[in-house]
C-alpha cells in the first residue's frame, strides 16, 4: 500500500485555498478499513409520494368519424368476454422519484377481461410511451425529466374492444433541487435584533431564522446556502444548522472558542414552516449572525458543476490582480467566467478564499460585481492568522465578483475556484440526513488513531455509481499537533486497487481546504467533486504533525 491510510465510506473532493510547499511523502502508513457508505444510502429523507385513486379516471366514449357511438358496431360480445361497454375500466397511479430528475411510475389497470387494451403514458414534458396493456395489469415504467419543476403525468387506458377509454392524471414533481443566486443579505444579527430578538442565544438552545418569504426568498425554497457566523464568545463550542421542526443531528457545522469570531458556510434545508434552527452547542451564550447567498428550489433554475481547486487569485503573486496586499478598506475584482475551465452564462461561484499575513484584525466580503459592497461578511480574522472559509457568491452580469477588505490594514487573499453554478450545469441538489463518515477519534472504528502527518485518508465516495456530480461536506481538524492544512483532493484509483496492493500513487494537491494553528479546532464546508467513476477522494494531512479529522455529510448533487 502507498502513503496512505486506507478508509471505505464515502464522499468527494473540497474547496481550496494556499499553496503548500512540496515534501517528501511519509512512510507507509498501516491500512484501516471503516464502514462503507454509497450513493445508494445518501437517498433524501421523507421523498414524497405521490397518488391517484381509480375513482379519478375519467371516462370516454370513442366516436366514429360521422360522430356515431361505436359501441353497436363493435363485433358481438361472446361468453367470457367482457361485458359491453367495460363499465368498470379504470386506471390507478403510484409514482415516486427516484432520483433528483427521476421518477418512477406505477399503473394498475382495472378491467373486464378478456379485452384488448393500451396504455398510454403522457409524462406532461412532450414524452409520450405507448405499450399494450391486459387487464389486471401492473406496469412500472422509469423517466428521467430533462428540467427539474412541477409535471402532471396523463395516463390512458383505450378499450378497442368496446371503444371506450379511461384518463386518469397525476401531478408531481422532481425531488432534486436548483440553485437560485442571492445578492447577500444578512437575516440574522442577534447583535442588534435583526431577525431575532436582540440577545445572545442561550446555552442548547437555537436562533430561528426565517427563510421562505425574507429578503424576498420564495416560498417553498428547500434549502438555503448561508454564512453563519459565531462572535462574542466566552468559551468553546459549536453550532449545528439543520431545518426547523426536524430533528437535531448530532453533526456540527462550526466550532468557537473563547473570545473568537467564527465563520462557516451551510447549505441547510428550510423547514416546512420556513425556518432553519442554528443552535448553540457550547456552555455560555453567544451572538449568532445568518447571511443568505443562495436558495434552492424544486424548480429549473441553475445547476451545479464541480471542478478540481482553480487559483484565480493570489495578492502575492499578483495573480488575478495587482501584486501586493489589499490595503485596508480596499476593493478590488476579478474575473470569473470565460477564465480557466469556467463557461460564460454562469450565475454563482463556489470558492475558497483565504487571507493570510494580515496585519491586523478585520473581515472579508466577497461580493457580486454590479452591487455596492454589502454589510454582510465572509471571513474573519486575527492579525497574523491565516484563514480559510468558504464562499458561495453570484457573479455580476459580466461574470466577474469583488473583493473587500474590511480592516484597516492591509492583507493577502487568496481565492480558489471549486465550482460553478448556471442555467446548463445538471448538478441538482440532494440534501441528505447529516452523517458523520469519518471521526479519527472514535475508539472503536479508528481506535482513536489520528492521521498522521503528511499522510492522507481515501474514502470510497460513489464507485461505479452513475451520476453523482459531488457533495456538501464539512471537514473538521481538532487537536493538532502543529500548524498546517487539510487538502482534499479526487483519487486516480479504485478501491479494488487499495484492497489488492495495485495503487497507483496518488499526487499529493497543492491547494487546502482549511487552515489550521497548533491545538486548535478548525472547520470548513467543502463542495466535493465525485472525482467522476472511481469514486474515491483523499484527505490530506499537509502538516507535519498528527492530527484528528472529522467529516460529515450534508448532501449531492446530481445529474441523473
Amino acid at each position: 500500500m502507498s502513503a496512505a491510510v486506507a478508509v471505505a465510506a464515502s464522499v468527494g473532493m473540497a474547496l481550496a485555498p494556499v499553496v503548500a510547499q512540496a515534501a517528501p511523502a511519509a512512510p507507509a502508513a498501516k491500512g484501516k478499513s471503516v464502514r462503507g457508505v454509497d450513493a445508494g444510502e445518501l437517498v433524501q429523507p421523507e421523498a414524497k409520494t405521490f397518488h391517484s385513486p381509480a375513482e379519478r379516471s375519467v371516462r370516454k366514449t370513442l366516436r366514429t368519424a360521422k360522430g356515431q357511438t361505436a359501441v353497436a358496431e363493435a363485433a358481438p360480445l361472446t361468453e367470457g368476454t367482457a361485458s359491453a361497454g367495460n363499465p368498470d375500466l379504470a386506471v390507478v397511479l403510484n409514482a415516486k422519484p427516484t432520483s433528483a430528475h427521476g421518477i418512477e411510475l406505477q399503473s394498475s389497470i382495472v378491467s373486464a377481461p378478456g379485452v384488448t387494451l393500451k396504455l398510454t403514458v403522457d409524462w406532461g414534458d412532450g414524452a409520450v410511451d405507448v405499450s399494450d396493456g391486459t387487464p389486471g395489469l401492473e406496469t412500472t415504467q422509469q423517466h428521467r425529466y430533462a428540467e427539474l419543476g412541477e409535471y402532471n403525468v396523463k395516463v390512458t387506458v383505450t378499450d378497442a374492444t368496446n371503444q371506450v377509454e379511461v384518463v386518469n392524471q397525476l401531478p408531481l414533481s422532481t425531488i432534486g433541487s436548483d440553485f437560485t443566486p442571492h445578492t447577500p443579505t444578512r437575516l440574522l444579527d442577534t447583535r442588534s435584533g435583526t431577525g431575532a430578538p436582540k440577545a445572545k442565544i442561550a446555552p442548547y438552545t437555537s436562533a430561528r431564522v426565517k427563510i421562505a418569504g425574507n429578503a424576498k426568498i420564495p416560498a417553498g425554497a428547500s434549502a438555503v446556502a448561508l454564512n453563519v457566523t459565531a462572535t462574542n464568545t466566552t468559551s468553546g463550542g459549536h453550532v449545528t444548522a439543520f431545518a426547523s421542526g426536524g430533528k437535531r443531528p448530532t453533526t456540527s457545522n462550526l466550532n468557537y472558542e473563547a473570545n473568537q469570531t467564527v465563520p462557516n458556510m451551510v447549505i441547510v434545508p428550510v423547514g416546512k414552516d420556513g425556518y432553519v434552527e442554528l443552535y448553540n452547542g457550547g456552555w455560555e451564550t453567544i451572538d449568532l449572525l445568518a447571511d443568505v447567498t443562495g436558495y434552492f428550489t424544486h424548480s429549473a433554475s441553475s445547476g451545479y458543476t464541480p471542478m478540481t481547486p482553480v487559483r484565480f487569485v493570489d495578492t502575492r503573486e499578483g495573480l488575478g490582480t495587482a501584486r501586493g496586499q489589499l490595503a485596508g478598506q480596499g476593493t478590488f475584482g476579478t474575473q470569473i467566467s470565460g477564465l480557466r475551465g469556467v463557461p460564460g452564462g454562469i450565475t454563482a461561484v463556489a470558492l475558497n478564499v483565504t487571507v493570510t499575513n494580515p496585519r491586523e484584525d478585520g473581515h472579508l466580503t466577497v461580493f457580486p460585481s454590479d452591487v455596492q459592497a454589502p454589510s454582510t461578511s465572509n471571513l474573519n480574522f486575527r492579525a497574523g492568522q491565516t484563514v480559510a472559509n468558504s464562499v458561495i457568491v453570484p457573479v455580476g452580469p459580466d461574470g466577474s465578483i469583488k473583493v473587500r477588505n474590511g480592516a484597516w490594514a492591509g492583507t493577502d487573499v487568496i481565492v480558489d475556484v471549486v465550482g460553478y453554478y448556471s442555467p446548463d450545469s445538471q448538478g441538482a441538489y440532494m440534501p441528505t440526513a447529516p452523517s458523520r463518515l469519518i471521526d479519527t477519534r472514535d475508539p472503536v472504528e479508528w481506535g482513536n488513531e489520528p492521521l498522521a502527518a503528511r499522510n492522507y485518508i481515501w474514502l470510497n465516495a460513489s464507485h461505479k455509481e452513475q451520476g453523482i456530480a459531488g457533495y456538501v461536506m464539512n471537514t473538521t481538524v481538532t487537536s493538532p499537533a502543529e500548524a498546517g492544512f487539510l487538502s482534499v483532493a479526487p483519487d486516480p484509483n479504485a478501491p479494488t486497487d487499495y484492497f489488492n496492493d495495485t495503487v497507483v500513487e496518488p499526487v499529493r494537491p497543492t491547494a487546502s481546504s482549511l487552515n489550521w494553528a497548533a491545538n486548535k479546532t478548525v472547520a470548513n464546508l467543502v463542495q466535493a467533486s465525485s472525482g467522476g467513476t472511481n469514486g474515491v477522494v483523499d484527505f490530506w494531512n499537509q502538516s507535519w504533525g498528527p492530527i484528528h479529522l472529522i467529516v460529515d455529510i450534508f448532501g449531492y448533487y446530481e445529474t441523473k
